[in-house]
């Protein structure tokens, strides 16, 4: 399941799972626990810088704020054994927050909290490692969406990315652990984290392309990828919109999340190739989700 690929520029990154026949939202569910939470460090200097580099950052940029994100803590993968039942993947998710986040991963030194271990859960226990998200949409012309980020951005500025974000706790009236451990609360709290997963992506498609949501298909799930720096994983999404590039590009100018980008580009496959060498390594994973995507459709197809 895990392939790991080199890149110029240190922007490695690790597929820690790939589905290349995509994933339904009913064959993708969650298990949220607080077990899947990150364990504090047993080095308390390390622990205490953590709101040392929040506090800078704050003093830095008075519109930073802490949210809450769901935390990335493993998968199971059942492919079953009957050639009929569809493949089914359990996501393992606790709860973190962007200050953590920006203290641990974003920290310049994130690599003293990783743990050696091939295991990587265990190696990423005391890092905040919230889930992103990122959609690669392809439009009714056979075109891929990419965005250029903005130079204000705090990571990556002026990198090529695919539309993205987090999928976000609050939306489904998550604010900590508490008031979920009866059995049945805990099947619904599931439930819904596992819809928020689909419903956060095209939420992120329509804010920042500015495409409606009708023009949208149902995502699917292609895999999990992981930025080597500072491990930062990403949940990758394949979206077909039916609106034409010319089209979207009208409708990028007045997207709502626009200010995270300065362009839009509607891209051949070729161009994409060439473009990936300027992509954060997470993104780079997701268009190694999606080449894996085309060559099991190929393989389908053929047979």
């Amino acid at each position: 399941m895990e392939e790991k690929i080199s890149c110029d520029g240190g922007h490695e990154f690790k597929l820690l799972l790939s589905c290349p026949s995509g994933l339904s939202p009913s064959q993708v569910s969650v298990v949220f626990d607080e077990a899947y939470d990150r364990i504090p460090h047993s080095d308390s200097s390390l622990e205490h810088s953590i709101s040392e580099i929040w506090d800078a950052r704050v003093q830095q940029s008075s519109s930073l704020y802490n949210g809450t994100k769901f935390r990335y803590g493993g998968y199971n993968f059942d492919v079953g054994n009957d050639p009929k039942q569809q493949p089914h993947v359990s996501l393992q998710l606790g709860l973190t927050d962007y200050r953590t986040f920006v203290g641990t991963n974003l920290s310049p030194i994130w690599e003293r909290y990783l743990v050696p271990s091939e295991d990587d859960c265990i190696q990423c226990q005391h890092t905040s490692s919230p889930l992103g998200n990122g959609a690669v949409v392809e439009t009714s012309d056979k075109k891929i969406l990419v965005l250029q980020r903005s130079n204000k951005v705090g990571e990556f500025p002026g990198y090529f990315v695919f539309p993205g974000g987090h999928p976000e706790p609050q939306e489904v009236g998550i604010i900590s652990h508490e008031g979920f451990q009866e059995l049945n609360q805990c099947r619904t709290i599931n439930n819904k984290v596992s819809q928020e997963m689909f419903d956060s992506i095209v939420r992120e498609v329509v804010e920042e392309i500015g495409a409606p949501a009708d023009s949208l298909s149902s995502p699917i799930f292609i895999g999990i990828s992981r930025r080597v720096m500072n491990v930062r994983p990403t949940a990758f999404f394949f979206i077909k919109c039916n609106l034409q590039s010319d089209e979207i590009q009208q409708l990028y100018s007045s997207a709502q999340d626009g200010f995270e980008s300065t362009q839009l580009y509607a891209v051949s496959m070729s161009d994409l190739e060439n473009m990936a060498s300027k992509m954060p390594g997470c993104h780079r994973g997701g268009f190694a989700l999606y080449k894996l995507m085309l060559k099991a459709l190929d393989v389908d197809n053929s047979s």
